[in-house]
C-alpha cells in the first residue's frame, strides 16, 4: 500500500469522446484513506492576480481577474509576440510570473513533456520529456484527442502535470527550471478515447481525477513529497470532467461530473459528501458553482444540464440542452454556455430559464472566458466571438480569426491573452503560442 507519510501533505480541459463501449476489464481500485490530522503542511500556495496557475484560472471559474484586454487581433494585429509550440497538445496556457508553462506530445518520437516559455518574449525556456515510449494506441484514443491533453497546475514554487501513460497514469511535478522533483503511479487507466483532466490544487494536495472503464478512481499526492495521501474508487465508466475546488457555503468541496451524477467530495481527505443524479454518463466540461449552486452538463449518451443545491445534494433544475466538451459560464447571475454546435446561450440561473440562444459558426470544443463584462468563445477553427455577459440579448463586440485550429481555452492575465492554437494538417501541421496586447 501507498504510504501516507509522516512529511507534510497539502488545474479541456478535456474534450473528448463521443461514445462509450467495450474495453478492457476493470481492476480493483486500492483505496488509501487519511485521517486529516495527519496530514502535515507543505510547500505553500504563492500566486498573484497577475498569474494563471492552474485549469480555469485562480477561481477555478475561468474568470479573469483584469477588467479589460484587446477585444480584437489577427495574426498580425495587437501580437506582442509569437512562437512555435513543439508538439501537440490540448492544455491552455499556465502562467506564473514571468513563466509560461504548456503541455505537449510528439507521437512520431513516442514523448510526453512539459515546455516552458518567458512570458515578455515568449522565447522558449527549457523543455522537459516526462515520458518516452508507453503512448496508448490510435485505437485508445479518439481522433480530436491528444497525448496532452491537460494544463499544468502551478503553486508558485514547482508545477503538476498528469499523463496517461503505459496503461496508467503518472503524476509528475516539476521544479521551475524544469527539474523533475518526483513522480509517482496513481493507478491503473483503461483507456476508450484517452486522459483529460487536469490536476487541482489544495492545501498540501495535487488532486488527479482517473474516470476510466479500467477502475475510475480520484487520487490526492502530497506536493512535496508525491506520496498518495487518499485514493477512493468511482465507478468504472468512461468519461473525462477533471475536478475543481469550490468554495461553498464557507465550505471546501471538489465538484466533479460524469458517470450519470454530479458529486462532491471532501478535498482533505476524499470523503464523498453528496452525489445527486444528472449529466449523463460522460462528460468532459468542468462544473461551475454560484452562490451555493452547482451547474454541471453532459454528455453522452443521454443529454442535460443540471443545477443541484450543493448544501443538500438535490437537484434544483434541469433541461435536456447539453455542453459535452465544454465547461459553462458564471456572470452577473446568468449561466452562460457556447455548446458544440456552436449556440451560444444565456441562462437565468437560478431557475434555468433561457433568455437567448444566438448560432455562432463551426464546432467548439475550448471553454468561454470572462474577462470584465465581456465574454470570449473560440471555436475550433480559430475563430473568437467576443459579446457581452448580458442577459437582455446576445450583443456581439467582435471576431477574431486566429490559426486554422484550436482547443485549448484562451487565458487572459497582466492585460493580455494568450492563445494555443494551430495551422496547417498532418506533418505541416505545427502549433503556436500568442501572445494578444496592445502594443
Amino acid at each position: 500500500m501507498d504510504s501516507v507519510f509522516r512529511r507534510a501533505c497539502f488545474v479541456f480541459s478535456g474534450t473528448f469522446l463521443i461514445v462509450s463501449g467495450c474495453g478492457p476489464a476493470a481492476k480493483p481500485v486500492q483505496e488509501v484513506t487519511v485521517d486529516p490530522d495527519q496530514i502535515a503542511e507543505a510547500t505553500p500556495i504563492e500566486i498573484s492576480d497577475d498569474d494563471w496557475p492552474w485549469w480555469r484560472g485562480p477561481s477555478g471559474q475561468n474568470v479573469a481577474s483584469v477588467t479589460s484586454v484587446p477585444t480584437s487581433w489577427s495574426d498580425s494585429e495587437n501580437v506582442d509576440w509569437k512562437t512555435q509550440v513543439p508538439g501537440r497538445g490540448h492544455g491552455s496556457p499556465t502562467i506564473v510570473g514571468n513563466q509560461i508553462f504548456l503541455c505537449s506530445a510528439d507521437e512520431e518520437a513516442a514523448t510526453q513533456f512539459v515546455v516552458c516559455f518567458d512570458r515578455e518574449r515568449g522565447t522558449e525556456l527549457w523543455k522537459t520529456i516526462i515520458h518516452t515510449g508507453g503512448l496508448p494506441g490510435r485505437g485508445q484514443m479518439h481522433p480530436k484527442s491528444t497525448h496532452a491533453n491537460c494544463t499544468v497546475a502551478c503553486d508558485g514554487q514547482s508545477i503538476y502535470v498528469g499523463f496517461l501513460n503505459s496503461e496508467h497514469i503518472t503524476a509528475t511535478s516539476l521544479t521551475l527550471d524544469g527539474t523533475i522533483r518526483w513522480q509517482q503511479n496513481l493507478g491503473y487507466f483503461g483507456s476508450r478515447f484517452g486522459y483529460a483532466p487536469s490536476p487541482c490544487l489544495f492545501e498540501s494536495l495535487a488532486i488527479y481525477a482517473a474516470d476510466n472503464q479500467g477502475g475510475g478512481f480520484i487520487a490526492a499526492v502530497h506536493r512535496d513529497t508525491g506520496d498518495v495521501v487518499w485514493r477512493k474508487a468511482r465507478n468504472n465508466v468512461n468519461t473525462y470532467s477533471p475536478v475543481v475546488l469550490a468554495n461553498i457555503a464557507d465550505e471546501p468541496q471538489l465538484l466533479i461530473s460524469g458517470d450519470d451524477r454530479v458529486a462532491s467530495y471532501a478535498p482533505l481527505t476524499g470523503k464523498e459528501l453528496w452525489s445527486c443524479a444528472g449529466t449523463a454518463e460522460a462528460t468532459c466540461g468542468t462544473a461551475v458553482w454560484h452562490d451555493n449552486l452547482v451547474y454541471a452538463s453532459g454528455g453522452y449518451p443521454s443529454r442535460q444540464t443540471v443545477c443541484v443545491d450543493a448544501t443538500t445534494g438535490r437537484k434544483v433544475w434541469d433541461d435536456k440542452v447539453k455542453c459535452y466538451e465544454q465547461s459553462m459560464l458564471i456572470a452577473n447571475d446568468h449561466l452562460f454556455a457556447v455548446n458544440d454546435d456552436g449556440i451560444a446561450l444565456c441562462r437565468d440561473a437560478k431557475t434555468g430559464k433561457v433568455k437567448w440562444k444566438q448560432r455562432l459558426q463551426g464546432a467548439f470544443s475550448a471553454s468561454p472566458l470572462l474577462v470584465g463584462d465581456l465574454i470570449y468563445a473560440t471555436n475550433e477553427a480559430g475563430t473568437t466571438w467576443v459579446f457581452e455577459a448580458s442577459a437582455d440579448a446576445y450583443k456581439q463586440v467582435a471576431k477574431n480569426q486566429l490559426g486554422t485550429e484550436a482547443f485549448a481555452s484562451l487565458v487572459a492575465c497582466g492585460d493580455r491573452i494568450f492563445a494555443r492554437v494551430a495551422t496547417g494538417n498532418g506533418p505541416d501541421r505545427q502549433e503556436y503560442l500568442y501572445c494578444i496586447g496592445t502594443p
